[in-house]
């Protein structure tokens, strides 16, 4: 074989190798896409960002791509923690002793002594509160995820948290609510990198202080 003739050769190999390197790439995208879907469907949808990210999406992403620990879901329960083991082929059994689940939780507004500030509106990650400004406000039962983002920004703390002994929500309905506000509100909501983590959302205990305080302002303000 002539060295014209290796060349020509060698270069129909090293382009059938970049192809390969390429498809292979993008099968690996295509595995991951369908690994962040997989996760997020096991996700419990509340959106609390109780595991450390603002809503599950950010959370499915992270586990997929930077292998995030399984067990920062305390909304989903064992159940969850196990489903998401079986799938990455993990053994959940050692996360099992330090893992506290969160029951399943509803809010409840005191109608009489909401003031219509719009506070907890806003918070909702999936609009289970329907209301405007200076007018009662009301939590739609069915779709509230219980993730108690609505209760610390509340200035008069008339919000009560409900412990249930099951969800009330249909976590794809709350899914679809989520992702239909992060649209509504732009594309820096709509963002599901890892980049959307925030090391300042608060943890589980740092939750229920919250809450413990705001009862306690409110049982002073019903003795005054």
């Amino acid at each position: 074989m002539g060295l014209r003739q290796w060349d020509v050769v060698n270069g129909s190999q090293i382009k059938l190798i970049g192809a390969i390197i390429i498809i292979l790439r993008f099968r690996a995208m295509q595995n991951k896409s369908d690994l962040i879907e997989a996760i997020d469907d096991i996700l419990p949808q509340t959106q609390c960002g109780l595991c450390g990210f603002k809503g599950c999406r950010p959370y499915a992403t992270t586990i997929a791509h930077e292998g995030e620990a399984i067990d920062r879901c305390p909304p989903g329960g064992i159940e969850v923690l196990h489903r998401l083991a079986n799938l990455m082929h993990i053994d959940s059994k050692p996360m099992q002793a330090n893992f506290k689940p969160k029951p399943a939780m509803q809010a409840k507004i005191r109608e009489d002594e909401c003031i219509g500030c719009t506070k907890c509106i806003q918070a909702c990650p999936v609009d289970a509160i329907i209301g405007s400004a200076k007018q009662m406000h009301v939590v739609l039962s069915d779709e509230c995820t219980g993730c108690e983002l609505c209760v610390a920004p509340c200035p008069v703390d008339c919000i009560d948290m409900l412990t249930l002994a099951m969800p009330s929500y249909d976590p794809a309905q709350a899914k679809r609510r989520y992702e239909a506000r992060q649209l509504r509100l732009g594309p820096k909501s709509t963002a599901t990198t890892p980049k959307q983590i925030d090391n300042k959302v608060p943890s589980l205990a740092e939750r229920q202080a919250a809450i413990r305080e705001a009862l306690q302002r409110a049982k002073q303000k019903g003795q005054a």
